[in-house]
């Protein structure tokens, strides 16, 4: 079985590190689809205008490893707890293959690109291949009494105020501020880190974002370019 991306994403993330670890947990958050130039046929998105939301079948291409192991670390229980990587939706897989629905906002047409996808909420790091995209379908696709193990509350009761100096959020493109501001609400640190002295960076749109946490306050420290 050989694959070959179909497409390729254009967001905000250069690297993982920022990157909300579920999609749809910063919906502000825009992106676009861009397909290979084979793949740059209109007629193959042809009706997907009457979806409201699409899958993204991807590849974790910056968590590409030689071999695997049976037991992963999920971040969420703070690094330490070992479950079994079929029971997480860790990168470190045998296939390192991603599943995420975004919202899909239109179907543009480029003049360098052809057709595109704008999406919103969608988790994947700028040049992120892509295999496959399918609709939502909601009757299907959502599952209303479904178990959801370690995961099953969603994260945002766990938000963090976010300190942002005006003279530093000037810095940052005006459309690009709500987002910005919901990824570092969702707490951009690995879980197992709580050290209100030490100060993180990650790339965002071109810009630096530098910043620290103390309790349930996150301060943006600079933003550079």
């Amino acid at each position: 079985m050989d694959f070959k991306p179909i497409a390729r994403m254009h967001s905000v993330f250069p690297t993982k590190f920022g990157v909300p670890r579920q999609s749809g947990l910063a919906a502000e958050l825009d992106s676009l689809l861009v397909f290979e130039p084979e793949y740059r046929n209109p007629d193959a998105l042809r009706g997907l205008e009457g979806f409201s939301h699409v899958w993204l079948i991807w590849v974790f291409h910056q968590a590409v490893r030689e071999g695997w192991s049976p037991t992963v670390r999920p971040p969420r229980l703070g690094g330490n707890a070992r479950l079994g990587v079929f029971a997480t939706r860790s990168p470190f897989r045998p296939n390192p293959i991603g599943l995420s629905a975004a919202e899909l906002a239109g179907v543009e047409h480029s003049p360098e690109f052809g057709p595109c996808l704008r999406l919103r909420g969608a988790d994947l790091v700028d040049g992120t291949p892509v295999l496959d995209v399918k609709p939502y379908v909601p009757y299907a696709d959502a599952i209303p009494d479904a178990k959801g193990g370690f995961a099953a509350a969603p994260p945002t009761s766990e938000r963090l105020v976010v300190d942002f100096p005006p003279a530093l959020l000037e810095k940052v493109p005006p459309e690009l501020r709500e987002g910005l501001r919901s990824v570092l609400a969702l707490d951009p640190r690995p879980r197992y880190q709580n050290d209100p002295e030490r100060v993180y960076g990650f790339g965002f749109a071109g810009l630096e974002v530098r910043f620290s946490v103390d309790g349930k306050t996150l301060t943006v420290r600079d933003i550079l370019p």
